[in-house]
């Protein structure tokens, strides 16, 4: 009588499970959508650093790319194709260099091939004592009447606090999707 019983509560067991993976697990979640990102950024604002910690990758090998400043007139051959914009700056820079920065950040928010795609702006280095807030960067760069209409998010980070950085890219995935998600203009 008892291998009755038990084998009685086995197959009922069996059936809740069989039962609960039916309801509740119906396969393999649906593939997330892959999106074209173009990254940018002055010399030694992190972009390069950023990326590879977020990809796990051992950053004590990276090195700063030699001559960045004389390329950046060849960003625009990468725009092409792009879904969306991620503009990392350095936040604890030299005025000079928010300066250009600013100006970068502007001919990429008004390029014909940039200017509808969503923005995340990322105030790179906040674990520096140089650095300045977040409100700080906003006026600096004059977001406000030059981005007006346009979807840019504008984030403080460092690669102490990737958690933030995780978070940031999580709301730019966000507009990348809100985006999919609108009506086609023909």
């Amino acid at each position: 009588m008892s291998e009755c019983i038990q084998l009685s509560f086995a197959l009922c067991r069996i059936g809740i499970y069989t039962c609960f993976r039916a309801l509740c697990c119906k396969g393999p979640p649906p593939p997330r959508p892959e999106y074209d990102l173009v990254c940018i950024g002055l010399t030694g604002s992190g972009k390069t650093s950023l990326l590879s910690q977020l990809c796990s990758e051992n950053r004590e090998n990276i090195v700063s790319t030699t001559g960045a400043d004389n390329i950046r007139k060849y960003w625009s051959r990468y725009y092409q194709g792009s879904q969306g914009v991620i503009f990392v700056l350095d936040s604890a820079s030299s005025e000079d260099d928010l300066e250009t920065a600013r100006n970068e950040l502007h001919s990429a928010l008004q390029h014909p091939q940039l200017c509808t795609l969503p923005f995340l702006i990322l105030a790179n280095h906040q674990d520096k004592p140089a650095a300045r807030s977040v409100q700080e960067i906003k006026k600096y760069l004059e977001l406000e009447p030059l981005a007006r209409g346009k979807r840019w998010i504008l984030k403080p980070c460092s690669l102490d606090d990737m958690e933030a950085v995780k978070d940031s890219f999580s709301l730019l995935i966000n507009l990348l999707e809100d985006r999919d998600l609108e009506p086609s203009r023909i």
